[in-house]
């Protein structure tokens, strides 16, 4: 499948303050990027995407009785001087990254996000359409 979905990353932009949107495999992998983002920059941030939920996902433990008790990983939040970076799952092996700066309305962007996985979701999982004009 190889679907350019780079014009719904784009729409989860439209937030102010909003800057970059990539989409990552599991395995680090880059799915699609926003338009503003290089490849080459993108594939180095997918990778740490990656990397970066495989790490949350492991100190999950950390946040109640054991790993008996292991919550399920849903977000991951990381704050730099210059803005966020905010990092979901967009379903069965694949992740959204967004970044924005510091003033961005914290709310809006995860519930965007989570609108947009939701898209990703039934564009990820529909098989093109065929045309019904061509006869077999």
């Amino acid at each position: 499948m190889n679907y350019d979905l780079s014009w719904m990353l784009d729409s989860a932009l439209e937030l102010p303050e909003a800057q970059h949107a990539i989409l990552v495999s599991a395995d680090g992998l880059l799915m699609a990027r926003s338009k503003e983002v290089g490849r080459d920059h993108a594939d180095t941030v997918a990778a740490a995407m990656s990397g970066m939920q495989s790490l949350s996902r492991t100190v999950s433990d950390f946040c109640n009785n054991g790993p008996a008790m292991r919550p399920q990983w849903r977000q991951t939040l990381v704050e730099f001087d210059h803005g966020w970076v905010f990092l979901i799952s967009a379903g069965e092996g694949a992740y959204l990254a967004v970044s924005a700066s510091p003033d961005v309305d914290m709310g809006e962007i995860s519930f965007r996000m989570q609108q947009l996985v939701g898209q990703l979701g039934k564009a990820l999982t529909s098989p093109p359409r065929e045309r019904a004009d061509i006869q077999p």
